[in-house]
């Protein structure tokens, strides 16, 4: 596989000389070559920051391979079209540019992509141009290979690799989209080619053009059309998909189209019935269905947790009793330890052999059932097992059924247990590697070709060293990968296999109330025959396995039973508070849980389809799903990643999008199952090899808080919404009638508590209403029916047309308001924004009444939420105040006046202006309220004269300072620079030049008490803590700001007040006020009273500061008597700062203060 590489990429890689061919080209001669180099395409990428931005040797690959193709299609056109188009193109350029035009342009694509001479400068671009290589001119030769880099260049597909030749002054050449132009041209005169009968440059973009995103989609696209063209070319193509294919395998569920069930005849047959079988789920006991389960790798965890607590944890009995704490309190209730059993030591040593020598073996390849000794054993286990217990928390286990270890136990004692070959089943292939066992009487031996990669055998080499016996055993196998080289499968042709198994089964169940089956699939009766024992005519799953054909009925009578319903009916009796769980795919699930009986299987569409925001796939399956067995639906486990997967957060992200998705997890009937670091945000997907983490992740904390603020209050409500007798899905019915499937919408119900979800899946915001539910099973027995039931019936609402249907939102805890004559006509209704999502819980009827006019808040509110409904009904009486007040007091406005005011010494007239008029709308409401029949003016001036003080502060105490003032400087300097540092500080200000002036309407004297009676009364800090809020303001600085607001117009005229009282009474009045000791945080400890430091500073900065606003604001005072009151404040805070540290904090010595 070949493709141009620019010089400066070549430079900046340092890519081996030896992978460029003469012409500049680099050159792959297998898919090891590749490999090397996209390892040095990731040792230059930043992929700890940036790990999408990592190349794949499949897609590397697979670009090398489309240039060869091109360039085959290219020789084939010159072949069966014309031979000297070529030629022929350079003469038609030379006319549209001039002859010293092209080789300019030609000239620099070759010192810009060098041939091996020109980049060892051997040869210049001019000596090279002029040359010829078997007998084809060079200039045409780089006139092909200017095309080839305009066709890559073009491929949106190719985006990552984009550095390695676009990065070019070529490409920036502003000749370059004119050259392409008449190229396009010149082809659309000359005979068409190929499957479409296109122009030949149309025909090497379509493949980009129909599928433009995926470098796979374009290689199966040529496959499709072009395959009667690619000669030997078709078999690379194969294997270069194959390459894709192993680099993006994901389990059993791949990725692609998510087929989704259509519960027919046909399907069931497919799966293994004999047809639509009569239901046989099996029974839940009382815990089942409140189980939420969170997977963690045993190893992994462990090492996460020496790091986190600064202390060796390597042993199950070591786990804090923190973590168990911590899990019970989100309201996770299994926990799934991956890995716990004994492991295969030889699968440890082949990925060493591999190259990964810290590897450990991997959790799938087992030696044996037992606990394993490295993490503390049985005994270990049985502390884990109470421990978790303690909080409430089931232990869930992996079983493998499907194959062992190949130096396991079993295999060492027991190969007739396995499928084996007495001879090799291909000549070629070789074992003379190590010895991988490790009992001196069995040889085993997987494949020479395994360690260098070039093959994947399907056995691997058993020698009994005593009786010389030579058995080759098949590997664990399912047909959709390489064979796992470190399994063993087994042979369930053989009863006592099925016996033997299942009594394993049984133990473990002894231990663990959940058992998770590894690919349990495998060994559905229909997939075991097809993989092992295929019909004639429908082999090759497996290589070599056609040769063991068997018919159905051969098949039938070697395993007449399914396997799986017999081990759910064994542990039905002997161990009967198991959950059995089945990782299934290839639409099996329906038949695995309904026919087969296992309690719960994986529901990997929910992963892949939300991911994908197939929406209506997704609509579909759960509609299917409730139209032929809902129950169905309540058994499913749905997860947004496993062991298998990438992470969530490499799959949905941090934002709105993985919240939404995680609200449907933790909501939707079923079992939740949370990744191991999920909920932490780690986006290293932990191998079943590892012993530890590689990446260095910290926990992201706030995706852990948000978390508990928005999921984990919803995982305590599990019983809700796990079961499906109460169920409904809805449609999303937009403005225009049509039904948008990017909406879930769904309700629940349990013991008279209800709930509705909602989520948009899409970026566009959306609106529209939910009424009837869609067609859903209903009823039991012979009343079973189809049947669709509206959205007050499922919410058990009155009809009653006069009463109001309340409910809240449990992620933002709004509540809402909505007439219920509404609700039964039309339904509810709402506006989504992309990803916004809703957990309404809470419903409730109302009816108004003299102190609840619901009518008229209804009308006010529509669809929008208020934090408390009864404080939105007091505030309703007085919204002509608030209304005037919140044009001023808003996140918009303030943060305008904010941010252009943080320097300037005086405001804008206008602004001004317009301040006055906003404040003297507020003025009159407030005083048409309380039927005030005053001049407003002098108290809209005051308001007005203190807003724009306290905007302009610093530089207006510069303006007015006389020049070498040093106390006056210092005093500035310990008001405004903490203040205009903190938003928060100088919105708090603004707040309090509105308010603390207000009670002037009605008294001079009692100006304070009215002001701070006002302050509650008209709800004056509704809006300002909704702007603190949307600041992101924390809660508790919030209650601070509102604590200092309050003191600050109680305690408004402190400095008059000195007229008349020495300062030990004022400061004795201060500090004997409730609300000033609560701000101080005074505490009693060890029989003394303490105040904290930094409350205590910011309490005589706020006194200080109102009273220096105040005096700037005041027009009246010429500038001596400014300086003076300055100044005297200065003198105030020091002696202030004086008693703070002759006091040592303690609030007794406060009081005990006497003016000097």
């Amino acid at each position: 596989m070949e493709f141009h590489i620019s010089r400066l990429a070549r430079e900046k890689y340092r890519f081996d000389e030896e992978l460029f061919s003469y012409d500049g080209n680099v050159i792959f001669a297998n898919f090891h070559a590749v490999r090397r180099f996209v390892q040095k395409l990731n040792d230059q990428r930043d992929l700890a920051n940036y790990p999408e931005q990592a190349a794949k040797a499949g897609q590397v690959n697979a670009m090398g391979l489309i240039d060869e193709i091109f360039h085959h299609i290219f020789h084939l056109y010159r072949e069966q079209k014309n031979p000297d188009v070529l030629h022929e193109l350079l003469l038609y350029l030379e006319q549209q540019f001039t002859p010293e035009g092209i080789d300019t342009f030609l000239k620099e694509f070759v010192e810009e992509y060098p041939p091996l001479d020109v980049y060892k400068d051997n040869i210049d671009a001019d000596s090279y141009l002029a040359s010829k290589t078997l007998g084809i001119s060079h200039r045409e030769f780089v006139l092909e290979e200017l095309i080839m880099l305009w066709l890559s260049e073009a491929n949106p597909a190719l985006d990552n690799y984009r550095d390695l030749f676009a990065e070019t002054n070529l490409v920036r050449d502003l000749r370059y989209p004119k050259f392409i132009h008449e190229v396009e041209a010149f082809f659309q005169q000359q005979p068409a080619f190929g499957p479409a009968n296109d122009s030949l440059i149309r025909m090497l973009r379509t493949p980009a053009i129909e599928v433009p995103d995926s470098i796979t989609g374009q290689l199966q696209y040529i496959q499709e059309h072009w395959s009667t063209l690619l000669g030997e070319y078709l078999y690379r193509l194969l294997s270069s998909l194959d390459l894709i294919k192993e680099e993006n395998k994901m389990s059993f569920t791949g990725a692609g189209t998510i087929p989704i069930p259509m519960y027919d005849l046909e399907e069931f047959r497919r799966a293994g019935g004999s047809g639509i079988e009569p239901e046989a789920f099996s029974q839940d006991r009382e815990w089942m269905p409140k189980l939420v389960l969170i997977a963690k790798n045993s190893y992994v965890w462990l090492d996460q947790l020496s790091h986190k607590y600064q202390s060796e944890i390597r042993q199950l009995d070591q786990i804090p009793d923190a973590e168990f704490e911590q899990l019970a309190r989100w309201g996770i209730t299994g926990l799934w330890l991956i890995g716990l059993w004994e492991r295969s030591p030889a699968s440890a040593r082949i990925k060493q052999l591999c190259g990964n020598p810290e590897a450990i073996s991997s959790a799938y390849s087992l030696y044996a059932y037992r606990i394993a000794s490295d993490l503390g054993g049985e005994s270990a286990y049985e502390k884990l097992r109470d421990q978790a217990a303690h909080y409430g928390i089931r232990l869930a286990s992996d079983m493998v059924p499907n194959h062992m270890g190949i130096d396991s136990e079993w295999v060492i004692h027991h190969p007739d247990r396995f499928l084996s070959l007495d001879q090799c089943p291909y000549p070629s292939y070789h074992f003379s590697g190590e010895n991988l066992s490790a009992d001196p009487n069995v040889s085993i031996q997987i494949e020479d070709h395994y360690f260098d990669r070039t093959d994947a055998a399907v056995v691997f080499r058993r020698q009994d060293l005593r009786s010389n016996d030579i058995r080759f055993i098949y590997h664990g196998n399912d047909g959709t990968t390489m064979p796992w080289n470190d399994t063993a499968q087994l042979n369930y042709l053989n009863p006592e296999v099925r016996e033997a198994v299942i009594q394993t089964i049984l133990e473990v169940a002894r231990k663990f109330p959940i058992i998770r089956f590894d690919a349990a699939m495998t060994l559905a009766k229909k997939h075991y025959q097809r993989l092992w024992f295929p019909q004639p005519g429908t082999g090759g799953a497996i290589p070599s396995r056609a040769e063991h054909s068997m018919s159905s009925e051969e098949f039938n009578r070697a395993m007449p039973d399914e396997f799986w319903r017999e081990v759910v009916d064994r542990v039905a009796v002997e161990a009967p508070d198991t959950l059995l769980l089945a990782e299934a795919f290839w639409l099996m699930e329906g038949y695995f849980v309904r026919t087969l009986g296992m309690h719960r299987v994986y529901n990997s569409a929910f992963m892949n389809m939300m991911r994908n925001e197939d929406n209506s796939g997704y609509h579909k399956l759960l509609s299917n799903t409730l139209e032929f067995e809902p129950e169905i639906l309540k058994r499913y486990v749905n997860f947004m990643n496993n062991p298998d997967e990438r992470t969530a957060v490499d799959q949905f992200g941090k934002g709105d999008k993985y919240f939404g998705v995680c609200l449907m997890l933790v909501t939707m009937p079923g079992l939740p199952m949370i990744g191991h670091g999920q909920i932490e945000g780690f986006a290293e997907k932990y191998g079943m090899e590892f012993r530890k983490a590689y990446w260095d992740e910290a926990a992201d904390q706030a995706l852990i808080a948000r978390h508990e603020q928005e999921i984990f209050p919803l995982l305590h409500l599990r019983k809700l919404f796990a079961g499906i007798d109460q169920f409904n899905l809805y449609n999303f019915v937009t403005m225009d009638g049509s039904t948008n499937e990017n909406v879930y919408a769904y309700s629940n119900a349990d013991s008279g508590q209800k709930a509705l979800i909602l989520y948009n899946n899409s970026i566009q915001s959306t609106e529209g209403w939910i009424h009837d539910s869609v067609p859903q099973l209903r009823g039991h027995g012979q009343n079973r029916r189809l049947a669709q039931i509206p959205i007050n019936q499922a919410l058990s609402l009155p009809e009653d047309p006069e009463a109001y249907l309340v409910f809240r939102d449990s992620i933002t805890q709004l509540q809402y308001l909505h007439p219920l004559r509404e609700v039964f006509d039309r339904g509810l209704h709402f506006k989504l924004r992309g990803y916004q999502y809703h957990a309404l819980l809470d419903f409730q009827v109302v009816h108004p009444d003299s102190r609840h006019d619901y009518h008229a808040l209804s009308q006010f509110l529509g669809d929008q939420g208020v934090p408390d409904l009864q404080q939105a009904l007091d505030e309703l009486v007085i919204r002509p105040i608030l209304e005037p007040y919140r044009e001023i007091i808003n996140a918009g406005y303030l943060d305008t006046l904010l941010g252009k005011y943080s320097s300037a010494t005086k405001i804008d007239p206008l602004d001004e202006q317009e301040i006055s008029r906003k404040v003297d709308r507020f003025l009159t409401a407030a005083a048409q309220r309380e039927g005030f029949d005053c001049d407003i003016t002098p108290v809209r001036e005051e308001i007005t004269g203190l807003i724009s003080t306290g905007l302009t502060l610093p530089a207006r105490m510069e303006s007015v300072l006389p020049p070498g003032s040093r106390k006056i400087h210092l005093l500035m300097d310990l008001l405004t620079s903490p203040l205009f540092r903190d938003k928060t500080q100088r919105a708090t200000l603004l707040v309090w030049a509105i308010c603390h002036p207000l009670g002037k309407l009605k008294s001079e004297l009692e100006a304070s008490e009215y002001s701070l009676t006002w302050l509650y009364e008209w709800k004056l800090t509704h809006p300002f803590v909704t702007v603190l809020r949307e600041w992101g303001t924390s809660e508790e600085s919030i209650q601070e700001q509102l604590q200092m607001l309050s003191i600050a117009i109680k305690h408004q005229n402190w400095y008059g007040k000195l007229q008349k009282s020495p300062f030990d009474k004022i400061v004795h009045s201060w500090f004997s006020d409730p609300e000033v000791q609560n701000f101080l945080r005074v505490n009693r400890f060890q029989d003394v009273l303490w105040y904290r430091r930094e409350s205590f500073d910011a309490f005589i900065g706020w006194m200080t500061l109102i009273t220096a606003v105040r005096t700037l604001a005041c027009t009246e005072m010429d500038r001596a008597s400014l300086t003076e009151t300055l100044l005297h404040l200065y003198e105030i805070t020091t002696r202030l700062k004086k008693l703070e540290a002759q006091s040592q904090y303690r609030f007794d010595r406060l009081l005990d203060f006497k003016s000097e």
